[in-house]
């Protein structure tokens, strides 16, 4: 009898040990009102306080005027205003670091019209607008390809008919197809060598501008916007050209 008592404790006790513990309930709910993020949102004067000094010192610096324009740089176009003197900063910057560290001097820059984020309007160039015209972090890179190579290159304008913008270098097509193609007013040598000033953006084939993966990439450590606010300040009146470079006869 002893023994049925101890097996019959051992059967309850597992049954009581194996069951599981009762799911989690919530105890309370409360509703609250949803915070609209707008005008009538009320500032944190304590962090309005902490920030202003940092505040006040940035828009100083942002308003500061780097140059003047007697007319608006746009983006707009083949030969757009704006794309060619940024195509010309990227190639005068790249080939003053060429001859001091390559030994060489680049033949053509090419950029590409996206990165180019807004217009400059008549008037004082501030600091702040070069941010805004260039937002993104892009290094300037130097590519060296083959001059055979290049044909890739002008086939890609002839096929997109985009217009980004170029320095230095001339292109024409008619009706999608090449008719003419420059690089210092000089036909492509397909056996020579020939360097190239672009972007990382542009070298790592962005903008399915795969043919750079046919050169040799060349970094510079130099990030383009930071260039073209040099480029800015070396040049307190702006002047712009009005070349034709990009030709695309037929283009609807």
């Amino acid at each position: 009898m002893k023994n049925k008592f101890l097996l019959l404790g051992i059967a309850i006790l597992s049954l009581t040990s194996c069951k599981t513990k009762a799911p989690l309930q919530v105890a309370d709910v409360q509703i609250q009102k949803n915070i609209s993020i707008n005008n009538e949102l009320k500032n944190d004067e304590t962090f309005i306080t902490i920030i202003e000094p940092y505040k006040q010192k940035l828009d100083k610096e942002m308003n500061q005027k780097i140059s003047h324009t007697h007319i608006d740089l746009t983006k707009q176009g083949n030969n757009s205003n704006l794309g060619n003197l940024l195509a010309d900063y990227t190639f005068e910057g790249a080939n003053a670091w060429a001859q001091t560290h390559l030994k060489k001097n680049i033949d053509a820059a090419l950029i590409n019209i996206g990165g180019i984020r807004t217009s400059i309007g008549k008037g004082d160039i501030l600091l702040k607008s070069v941010f805004e015209v260039m937002p993104f972090e892009n290094e300037l890179v130097i590519v060296k390809m083959q001059g055979k190579d290049l044909q890739e290159l002008f086939s890609y304008y002839a096929k997109t008919q985009v217009n980004n913008p170029v320095s230095h270098l001339y292109i024409e097509t008619n009706n999608g197809q090449i008719t003419k193609t420059l690089i210092n007013n000089t036909i492509v040598n397909p056996d020579q060598e020939y360097y190239i000033a672009t972007s990382d953006y542009l070298a790592l084939g962005g903008d399915n501008m795969k043919f750079f993966s046919k050169g040799e990439s060349i970094s510079t450590g130099i990030k383009l916007r930071d260039l073209f606010i040099e480029y800015f300040k070396k040049n307190p009146e702006v002047v712009t050209t009005t070349d034709i470079r990009l030709n695309f006869i037929g283009k609807e």
